[in-house]
């Protein structure tokens, strides 16, 4: 990475002195009004520019100039609607295009055989769609959401090698992000890549296998202890927490579970793991069926009953455990809106999570509507220590966003791994943070995205920050197409060069695009004095710089790293 100027590094330092100093600086004390405006006129008054951008943050990938206007004009219910009917993105062609076994590559050699195995067993091709949407597409509510249930509901490539299984995971979780729970934990229960990513697939009554049946209650729908509706643990009268489920409840739900297989390509024997068709859902094994009566969480399957009706009592037991309105509630919230819900926010949510006020239980749209509506999420600007931090996708992302990058996706596959966050290759069904991890020299709070912070994660945020902003002209070598069929990463500098024909326009748009209005007149002053020291005889290529040195300066603080 080239070394910044002394000015920019200058508006650095002093930009993150006052952004870290204290809530007056965070949220900015009486900021001047933007002189920025989007291409559409903001229509309606009781949902400011500012106010955009917060709900951008909450529900999409980063807000956009265009994003701002549309989102001021119809206000947060209207525009929910809207995205409620979206649907543009997918994965589809991949699944049709690359189920493949894996013995299709083997009889390959050299760099033909490292290109079908990155073209069929590895999930770059699946990352690189998601970036590519998440950038472009215009159904950012359902990708959020869908990305939010991945990190809930998580699988990853570590043991598994299949492009088209793994597509075939997250299509199932975009096309249920606004349907109901329970359909949705059914589809993740009989989903051949989560069957074999946690071993229901292959599991018999002669051994049952209890390790997806353990992740069904622990990690995607209760919890390890009783929680009361706002999210708080139940005490027993001890003080001590009261555990949501036993050891007999594993081993009786891995029972129910049993006698369920991958479907194989053709010709080949039922056992044979190189030859599974991860894009077809799991069946019927008879065999290996436990077929004796089973009891588990308050509930009995009698003996003879179906395998499918083993599955629906699990699934309908689970969901309709008391902990599950409060713990995929709060799960929720704090991957779009706070790190430290309060207990009220919670349980609001639960509620309607509970009883969507039709009778429905389980309804996400009605979850995801009542998180985003909420006092707590569109009210006044939260406190200083409220919050969550970008993870590392959402930080990339954002930045493209913000920038109005063009991209085939590759370019971020590169780069997410650096800052410890590899898309879709989770170091295990934890995911990459566990959602109570404590939030360093801040307990009782909780900053979950923080546990990524290492010393070699943060400067790789940095460089990203940098050399996509400084050094980001359009020629850079990692915006090239990485092979001869791909199209590559094109930032859009053109619209960022009229910008800054007027350095104080300038600001306006970024403080306004990056940092919701909440740059304080210190670090305004530090960012005026960094843009005018830059001086080009090309009024074009200073204008550019000036634009790629304010984006990095906001981009680089806490303001912006720090979603409030």
């Amino acid at each position: 990475m080239a070394s910044p100027s002394p000015s920019i590094l200058a508006a650095s330092a002093l930009a993150c002195a006052a952004a870290c100093a204290g809530a007056a600086a965070l949220t900015g004390a009486n900021p001047p009004e933007p002189r920025f405006m989007a291409p559409e006129a903001v229509t309606v008054a009781a949902f400011s520019a500012p106010d955009a951008v917060r709900l951008a943050k909450q529900a999409t990938f980063g807000p956009t100039p265009a994003l701002i206007a549309h989102m001021s004009q119809v206000g947060p219910a209207a525009w929910l609607d809207e995205q409620f009917a979206l649907a543009e993105s997918g994965y589809q062609d991949i699944i049709a295009d690359r189920n493949i076994p894996q013995s299709y590559c083997r009889s390959k050699s050299g760099s033909e055989a490292a290109s079908c195995k990155a073209t069929y067993w590895q999930s770059t091709p699946v990352a690189m769609r998601f970036y590519a949407d998440a950038v472009m597409r215009n159904d950012q509510l359902r990708q959020r959401v869908a990305l939010a249930l991945a990190e809930l509901l998580v699988v990853a490539n570590q043991d598994i090698d299949s492009t088209a299984g793994l597509a075939t995971y997250h299509q199932l979780l975009l096309d249920n992000a606004f349907g109901n729970y329970r359909d949705l934990l059914k589809a993740v229960t009989l989903n051949a890549y989560m069957g074999d990513y946690l071993d229901m697939a292959g599991s018999t009554k002669a051994s049952p296998n209890e390790n997806y049946a353990r992740e069904l209650m622990q990690l995607f729908s209760i919890g390890e202890d009783m929680l009361n509706l706002d999210g708080s643990l139940k005490l027993d009268v001890q003080g001590a927490p009261i555990p949501a489920y036993t050891g007999s409840d594993v081993h009786e739900v891995a029972r129910a579970l049993t006698g369920w297989t991958c479907v194989r390509f053709p010709g080949a024997s039922p056992k044979d793991k190189s030859r599974i068709d991860y894009t077809q859902r799991m069946i019927r094994s008879a065999s290996d069926y436990d077929a004796d009566a089973k009891s588990f969480l308050g509930v009995t399957v009698p003996a003879q009953a179906s395998q499918s009706a083993s599955v629906d009592a699990v699934v309908d037991a689970v969901f309709n455990h008391p902990n599950v309105a409060p713990y995929v509630s709060k799960s929720l919230i704090q991957q779009l809106v706070v790190s430290n819900p309060t207990p009220a926010y919670v349980e609001r949510v639960a509620r309607v999570f509970a009883d969507n006020g039709q009778g429905v239980r389980g309804s996400m749209r009605s979850v995801v509507r009542a998180i985003l509506l909420d006092p707590e999420a569109r009210g006044d600007r939260l406190a200083a220590i409220e919050g969550k931090v970008k993870e590392p996708v959402l930080l990339a992302v954002a930045l493209a966003r913000a920038i109005g990058m063009t991209t085939d996706g590759y370019v971020f596959t590169t780069r997410d791994g650096v800052m410890g966050q590899p898309l879709w290759s989770a170091p295990s069904v934890f995911n990459f943070y566990p959602p109570d991890y404590p939030l360093p020299l801040g307990a009782p709070l909780v900053s979950p995205p923080s546990k990524l912070l290492t010393t070699a994660a943060d400067v790789g945020r940095h460089n990203l920050v940098y050399d996509w902003t400084v050094e980001g002209d359009a020629d850079r070598k990692e915006f090239k197409p990485h092979t001869q069929s791909a199209t590559g990463t094109k930032p859009l500098w053109a619209d960022w060069e009229a910008a800054a024909a007027d350095v104080e326009g300038l600001m306006d748009r970024v403080n306004l695009l990056l940092l919701g209005n909440g740059m304080s007149a210190t670090q305004r002053s530090a960012m005026r004095g960094a843009l005018t020291a830059i001086v080009n005889k090309n009024a074009t290529t200073q204008a550019r710089q000036r634009a790629q040195t304010a984006l990095y300066l906001a981009a680089s603080s806490p303001l912006f790293q720090v979603d409030r």
